[in-house]
Order: structure tokens, then C-alpha cells, then sequence
């Protein structure tokens, strides 16, 4: 294996672990509302778990509003109930049409728990 080789495989591995922070860094709730903050969220779509994003459009119209339109109206019950059984604390309403949810301030305990959080994403991106 030349040197090239190996700075290549190198490059390549930090890269992905970049990319891994990056994306874990991005699910971290803040006081502004990210599309992003319901990736992790699967959703019962006929018996089987798919991502959010996969059977509903996500979208941001406020700094503190999220909405989610199914693109099948009966899966209405299904994305409320994972969206709130989810660790992310989150209470959303649903208004027949879109799912509709209000992102809380966040309060100094919870910003607190988040700065802790965010250093354990950088010291194990650092480590891999």
C-alpha cells in the first residue's frame, strides 16, 4: 500500500465521520425550528418503519413552527403518534390538513443539557 493509498482510505474515513457529526449536530433541537430535527422520526407506514421525511413534506414556515403535510391523509394518526412518542419532547396538532408543531424557548436546564450533548458529538467525531 503506497502512501497515497492510505491518505486516500484516511481521507475518506474523516470525511464520513464529519458527515456523521455534522448530521447528528443538525438533529439537536435549538430555539429555531429545523426540518432536520424530525429525520430521526420513523413513522408506521404499512407495517413497516420509514422516515418522516419519506411519507410527508417537512417545512419551516416560522422560526418557531414546523408543519408536516402526508401525502396520504390517513397516515395523519400515524405521524402524530410517532412525533410524539419521540424522546424530542415535542406536542403536535393536527388540523385535518397538516400537522402542526410549535417548537417551546428553551430553558436554562435544557440549554445546559444540550451544550454537554453537542460536546459528546464533537469528542466522538474527534475520536473516529
Amino acid at each position: 500500500m503506497t502512501l497515497k493509498d492510505i491518505t486516500r482510505e484516511v481521507d475518506g474515513r474523516m470525511q464520513k465521520s464529519l458527515e456523521s457529526v455534522v448530521s447528528e449536530l443538525a438533529k439537536v433541537r435549538t430555539g429555531k425550528a429545523s426540518p432536520a430535527l424530525l429525520d430521526s422520526i420513523r413513522v408506521d407506514y404499512y407495517g413497516s418503519p420509514t422516515s418522516l421525511n419519506q411519507v410527508a413534506q417537512v417545512g419551516a414556515p416560522e422560526v418557531r413552527l414546523l408543519t408536516v403535510e402526508p401525502y396520504e391523509r390517513n397516515m395523519m394518526g400515524a405521524i402524530e403518534k410517532a412525533i410524539r412518542t419521540s424522546d424530542l419532547g415535542l406536542n403536535p396538532t393536527n388540523d385535518g390538513q397538516r400537522i402542526r408543531i410549535l417548537i417551546p424557548a428553551l430553558t436554562e436546564e435544557r440549554r445546559k443539557d444540550y451544550v454537554k450533548l453537542v460536546r459528546r458529538f464533537g469528542e466522538e467525531g474527534r475520536v473516529a
